[in-house]
């Protein structure tokens, strides 16, 4: 396969109070051995009280010619959880997620230019194999997430990957097989084919799929990437998961990478 022939990949991360996560992120990005001559990278900062948009921007600058392309932009949502209570607490998740499907759709339309594929990854994913954009488009899927868990071979992390009306989450799809049809997905790390989101798949910033029958019990639809899922297969986009492919978040008792 020649360079011309290897897919262009967009890497986008919405970033917000980040200056702790940050050295590793860029670690491990560049661990990938992925061609950098055919990775971009697009960030989004908004209402971080640590600076992290001029800690980024130094990186960036510093790390110049190493990726095809990078960009970073600022947009603030003046969205802010009451200090001492974890971002998790159920009174600020339909507020906070709605802010975080905004930031995801402002980086798409910013970043997304002439690249084939488009990985989303999350700042606070802590370790994932070096190989595995090579991993995840081998299996040549619209939309495909691999499992973020906790620890390896232990409990999954991202509650927003599911089947069957949240019944049903990555970890308990393991000997389903190697790769498993999903309803809904999260945003840890993402692979979405580009031409799906210029199709028009986006994060929804408020309850989508009132009517879709896949909607959890009692909910009035989905948002962000749970609601990215519903909306895809709307569109006729079956999302997929891979039980046995493990990324790791950030957990404090992990060793950094």
């Amino acid at each position: 396969m020649t360079g011309q022939e290897i897919p262009k990949v967009l890497i986008l991360t919405p970033v917000k109070d980040a200056v702790a996560y940050a050295d590793l992120y860029f670690k491990l990005l560049g661990r990938l051995t992925y061609p950098a001559s055919r990775l971009s990278l697009g960030m989004l900062e908004g209402d971080s009280a640590d600076g992290t948009h001029g800690h980024f921007a130094r990186i960036l600058a510093a790390s110049e010619g190493r990726w095809r392309r990078t960009g970073l932009w600022k947009k603030d949502f003046g969205f802010h959880v009451p200090e001492g209570v974890p971002r998790w607490a159920p009174p600020f998740q339909v507020a906070r997620r709605a802010v975080l499907a905004r930031a995801r759709n402002h980086l798409l339309f910013r970043a997304l230019d002439d690249e084939e594929w488009v990985l989303w990854l999350d700042v606070d994913v802590d370790s994932y194999p070096p190989d595995v954009i090579e991993r995840l488009l081998s299996y040549d899927k619209d939309v495909l997430t691999p499992h973020c868990v906790k620890d390896y071979g232990g409990k999954t992390f991202d509650y927003n990957v599911w089947r069957d009306r949240g019944r049903l989450l990555l970890g308990d799809l393991r000997e389903e097989g190697e790769i498993v049809r999903l309803d809904a997905v999260g945003g840890t790390m993402l692979l979405v084919r580009a031409d799906r989101h210029r199709d028009g798949l986006v994060f929804p910033c408020f309850p989508y799929g009132r009517a879709n029958p896949r909607v959890r019990d009692g909910m009035p639809g989905e948002s962000e990437t749970e609601g990215f899922g519903l909306m895809a297969a709307d569109m006729g986009i079956q999302p997929w998961g891979l039980p046995g492919l493990e990324i790791r978040h950030f957990m404090p008792n992990h060793t950094p990478g």
